[in-house]
């Protein structure tokens, strides 16, 4: 008797020609992992993440930025990393979609310019696609950033990366399903006013392909500010283009994952939030989802997936006005009182925790609890730390359990206040502060003797956010360097005469015309950090290979300063390297006793040392003013003079012997050499890449969802 085979069923089809997407932002990959309490917290969620996308088989993993909490990760939480991916991503599964798009524009910034399961000498089960975010976004001379790490290893595909500052164009990944196509479209994170300027000028362009463009699924991730904090300092939702169905919408931490439909743009928005608690505010305190994203045609579907291993937060505010029963400023006690009612709150929220865990027993045993107590009205604080000793075997955050404000009161009122107009800001948008904000509000509130006279407060203000945020230590003196070189030239080719009033008012009017073109202002103080990170791989570099040398150097010299010992007695040495530029104490002991024989007199050899030793040393006229850079112009000699290089010995009181050389030809040289190729490497980074894609502006069919729902 012969069987009959069973005919493939429309479940069968359906689910060959559905996209599964497991859907996460903000990990926060080494967020406070020196905590003894909570040092762990972002590697087991991202393990319980992983874990997620495997029993559910999805097609891939999609990750909308912040997978590291540090610019520059540690060695702890890159290897754990490492460990997560190559665990759960790496296996037989075979992958059932496939890339459609030129491969080499999607990843053409990567050494490996195709997607890792394409790869023959790597075997992916779970493709993971991520853009970057303001925590981990790239920097450095090379531009590279943790994610690049990834990449290079065959663990992730970094996408949305984009090589131009002056005008974007957004090239989609396409992937195709059976009959389900999606265009993926990515944008790493760029600061908020840029890429808001850029908006408004039209200079954001997103691709789309020639062919049956209706027929694609377009989702896109970013990561930018969604709330607004400030005028320019976000991305409102109808710049987008709306021939999009779906936005994954990163940077935000407070969990809306549930798609939101814009009427404006008739496109919805989930925001995924973060997977674990970096600040003690109440949007923190939304549960934490991950979201299983189906697609099918134009069809999709987003399952909330509740976090299991994130460490629960609870908070609660009080305002003690509010309580004229209990608490009497007048009262002497009423300090104690006050105490006694945060106590009873913060056990009422540890209780709270224990019947949560009750549920569920992956859930960290100390909880976050954070209670904010408005003590307005006359009322006085109480000892944090005291309070704080209480709760430390409890809570997660002993320390920050407490958090005592005071809103301002009204002096005066009036009874014509259109209460209509007023509108309510969330706590967010008053506590938010930034380095560039505070740098030009200081400077615009300042005095005249300490105002700017050369920079401007937008390049000071870039120059300490790298400074702070990014730990580039020389962006400030490399941005003061590049501005001073810039007005010299700008005087010197002004012909401006050699009086102090007329150059004060030609670099008064240059930095006013910088000011007012802000795109070339921002060009200007990318240039110019690029510059510092150029010249600290250079000096890295030189350091490393000139270390041989130099220690062969002094090891001669201080034979041949014992044999000439009867020539000059010298005193002890005290080890002071003042010819080195970090680290070099004791190594230019020889250089001294070869100077006290004459000035100019040495060896060739002596001549050698000698210009070793100045070569780390600091170019004495590099801080140069505006005014003695001018003299020097017109005082510089002529072009057939022989170039002197002499030697000048000076005692002082301690019988130390401190030696100056000055070789001009050799600073111009090494200046040269160093704008040569920083000059290089900013013409290499600014290469841009084409597509074979076309814009388009038309609206596209609406689709039906199932689911209504941040050295040296």
């Amino acid at each position: 008797m012969i069987a009959e085979m069973r005919p493939a069923t429309s479940t069968d089809d359906e689910e060959n020609a559905t996209f599964k997407i497991l859907v996460a932002t903000d990990i926060h990959l080494g967020y406070l992992e020196k905590d003894a309490a909570r040092g762990n917290d972002t590697f087991v969620t991202f393990d319980e993440i992983l874990k997620l996308a495997q029993d559910n088989e999805v097609d891939f993993l999609l990750l909308g930025g912040d997978l590291f909490h540090e610019n520059k990760p540690s060695r702890k939480t890159l290897h754990t990393c490492l460990e997560l991916l190559r665990k759960y991503c790496m296996g037989d599964r075979p992958i059932q979609f496939e890339i459609l798009s030129d491969q080499s524009v999607n990843f053409g910034f990567s050494k490996f310019p195709w997607v890792n399961y394409q790869d023959d000498n790597l075997n992916i089960s779970i493709p993971v696609f991520s853009i970057h975010g303001n925590h981990d976004d790239p920097t450095g001379a090379d531009a590279l950033c943790a994610l690049d790490i990834l990449s290079c290893a065959g663990l992730v595909n970094h996408f949305g990366r984009s090589p131009s500052v002056e005008k974007i164009d957004i090239s989609p990944v396409l992937l195709q399903k059976g009959s389900s196509k999606i265009a993926l479209y990515g944008l790493g994170s760029i600061p908020d006013e840029r890429l808001h300027r850029m908006f408004v000028n039209k200079q954001v362009t997103m691709l789309r392909p020639k062919e049956d463009e209706d027929s694609w699924f377009n989702l896109f991730v970013i990561h930018q500010n969604r709330s607004k904090h400030g005028a320019t300092n976000y991305i409102p939702e109808q710049f987008l283009d709306d021939f999009i169905d779906l936005v994954i919408w990163g940077h935000e931490h407070e969990c809306q994952i549930a798609p939101a439909r814009n009427e404006r743009q008739l496109f919805y928005v989930s925001q995924p939030g973060s997977s674990v608690v970096t600040s003690l505010s109440p949007g923190e305190a939304a549960k934490k989802h991950v979201g299983l994203l189906r697609i099918k045609g134009k069809k999709m579907n987003m399952q909330k997936i509740p976090l299991q291993t994130v460490r629960p937060f609870y908070i609660e505010d009080i305002v003690l006005a509010d309580h004229p029963d209990i608490f009497n400023p007048d009262n002497p006690k009423v300090t104690q009182a006050i105490q006694a009612f945060c106590m009873e709150k913060v056990e009422a929220m540890l209780d709270n925790s224990e019947r949560d865990r009750l549920d569920n027993p992956r859930q960290p045993d100390k909880p976050l609890i954070r209670l904010r107590v408005d003590y307005s009205g006359g009322f006085e604080p109480f000892n944090i730390v005291r309070f704080s000793q209480k709760f430390m075997d409890r809570i997660a955050n002993p320390k920050d359990i407490i958090h005592f404000f005071r809103h301002r009161e009204q002096k005066e009122k009036n009874d014509e206040i259109n209460f209509g107009k007023l509108v309510h800001k969330p706590a967010s948008e008053t506590t938010t502060l930034r380095v560039e904000d505070l740098v030009k509000q200081y400077f615009q509130t300042a005095e005249k003797k300490v105002q700017l006279s050369l920079l401007t407060e937008r390049g000071m203000g870039e120059a300490v956010q790298e400074f702070v945020d990014k730990e580039e230590k020389d962006a400030i003196e490399e941005l003061v360097k590049f501005q001073l070189e810039k007005t010299q030239r700008f005087l010197k080719e002004r012909h401006t005469d050699a009086e102090e009033a007329k150059i004060d008012e030609e670099v008064q009017r240059f930095r006013e015309s910088r000011r007012k073109n802000t795109m070339e202002e921002d060009e200007e103080v990318r240039e110019a950090l690029n510059r510092a990170k150029a010249h600290r791989s250079q000096g890295a570099y030189h350091a490393s290979v000139s270390s041989d040398d130099d220690l062969m150097d002094v090891a001669t010299s201080g034979q041949r300063a014992n044999d000439d010992s009867d020539d000059d007695d010298l005193p002890p040495s005290r080890g002071r390297g003042r010819g080195r530029a970090r680290g070099g104490k004791g190594q230019n002991v020889t250089a001294r006793g070869a100077s006290r024989r004459g000035r100019g007199g040495g060896t060739g050899q002596d001549q050698m040392i000698s210009s070793r030793t100045y070569k780390s040393a600091p170019v004495p006229t590099k801080n140069m003013s505006i005014m003695d850079a001018f003299k020097s112009s017109r005082q510089q000699p002529a072009r057939n003079m022989p170039v002197k290089s002499y030697s000048e010995v000076i005692e002082d009181d301690d019988s130390d012997l401190e030696e100056v050389s000055f070789t001009p030809s050799s600073t111009a040289n090494q200046r040269s050499f160093g704008a040569s190729a920083s000059s290089k490497r900013s013409s290499q980074s600014q290469a841009s890449k084409g597509v074979d894609f076309e814009s388009d502006e038309d609206d596209s069919e609406l689709f039906k969802s199932t689911s209504r729902r941040s050295r040296r």
